[in-house]
Order: C-alpha cells, then structure tokens, then sequence
C-alpha cells in the first residue's frame, strides 16, 4: 500500500470517527434530556400505560443504537492506532497477512481481515 492510498485511509477513518462522535452527541442530548422537556408536558409522568411503554421503547431503541455506535467508534480508534503504530502493515490481514483488498478497505477502513479470513471467522462464530 503506498503512502497515497494509507493518506486516502485514515482520512476515511477520521471521517467515520467524526460522523459517530457526531451521532453518540445526538444520542447523549436524546438521553439528558428530561421526558418533560421531549414532549413538552408540565409533568414528567405519562398518563397512559401505553405512553408509558411507548417511551420506555423508545429510550431502549435509542440506547441500542448508541450501544453499537459506541463499539463502531471503538473499531474505528483501533484501526486509527494500527496505521499509526505500524503504517507499513496496515491493510495486511491479522491472521494470514496477506493484503486486505483496496476495495474492502475503502468501504470498510477499520477492517482488520480479508474477506476469506472474515467469512473463516464468521463461519466459526456460528458453529
């Protein structure tokens, strides 16, 4: 991989760390804020049992949400400091070493194995 393609890669991840930290900021305004600020009532309480469960639905999804947003920003700061530890390896697979497609990577910056590795991995997980 030459220094032109490693540049075009970490831009690519710096951009992605961006667009999460962006979207984790969303979620922690969504969960700061009261559930009498959200829907504008002068009580906090619903008055329904279904408006409850409804709400409490929504603060799960949004928690979800933010859960796998915040293991994608983990990726992302890991494969930052793989290209910074050691640029000249960075794109190579983890486990056979081989060079991980310029494609994949483009679509997949923090992508850590090969496609035949990952469907190995993948294959393992599910037995």
């Amino acid at each position: 991989m030459n220094k032109k393609q490693r540049t075009h890669l970490e831009n690519r991840l710096i951009e992605e760390r961006d667009r999460v930290m962006k979207e984790l900021g969303h979620y922690d305004e969504s969960f700061s804020s009261t559930l009498q600020a959200s829907n504008g009532d002068l009580s906090s309480y619903s008055f329904h049992m279904a408006d409850q469960g409804t709400d409490a639905m929504e603060r799960e999804k949004q928690f979800l949400m933010a859960s796998k947003e915040g293991r994608y920003l983990w990726h992302v700061n890991q494969a930052l400091r793989r290209l910074y530890a050691n640029p000249e390896t960075f794109g190579r697979c983890q486990t056979c070493e081989k060079r991980i497609n310029l494609e994949r990577l483009d679509a997949l910056p923090h992508a850590r194995l090969c496609i035949t590795c990952k469907e190995q991995e993948e294959d393992e997980q599910r037995r």
